[in-house]
């Protein structure tokens, strides 16, 4: 079974009125599900580099009614990429996103950048290349390796989560020292 968002998104224990980044939006299967967690008096930022899939996430949001998602397009590989204020954000989540950027350290900094002290990032990505249906061998991000970065960059690892047979998935909170 893939990922599922509603259930990745519970995990994270993000509550009514929060506000939440999704990096890597794409399609918005987690902007939804954050959005009807955080309700109307939540914020959800839709972030992502595809004007066109931000665009159907934008329409779609509009014909359910849902009208606490922000649409912001950004490339996350560029310094404060999100446009968002320093420690405006109570939760990010970064699903399939890392295996495709180019700087991974830049993305989680600008995480860091945005969330408030005791803030939370749920990490999702893909366990393994599986011939085609998820990145290729040579860009698979490891769970180490996304352990090792989050470590680097400040965040304490809390938990695992299940996030489906072929992804892994952990939540790192920020601690209350600056960078």
């Amino acid at each position: 079974m893939f990922s599922d968002p509603q259930k990745n998104v519970a995990q994270l224990d993000v509550r009514e009125g929060d506000h939440v980044a999704d990096f890597g939006a794409g399609s918005g299967a987690y902007a939804f599900a954050i959005a009807r967690r955080v309700g109307s008096s939540g914020r959800v930022y839709a972030i992502d580099i595809q004007k066109e899939l931000l665009a159907k996430l934008k329409n779609e949001a509009r014909r359910e009614n849902i009208f606490n998602i922000e649409i912001i397009w950004s490339d996350l590989d560029n310094e404060k990429g999100t446009a968002l204020r320093e420690a405006s954000v109570d939760a990010c989540v970064v699903s399939n996103l890392l295996f495709q950027v180019s700087s991974k350290e830049q993305v989680i900094a600008e995480v860091w950048r945005i969330l408030k002290p005791g803030g939370k990032i749920l990490i999702i990505d893909w366990n393994d290349s599986y011939g085609g249906l998820g990145p290729t061998n040579q860009d698979v991000f490891s769970k180490q390796s996304a352990q090792e970065l989050l470590s680097k960059e400040g965040f304490v690892y809390e938990k695992d989560i299940d996030a489906g047979a072929y992804h892994y998935g952990m939540i790192f909170k920020k601690n209350n020292k600056t960078t």
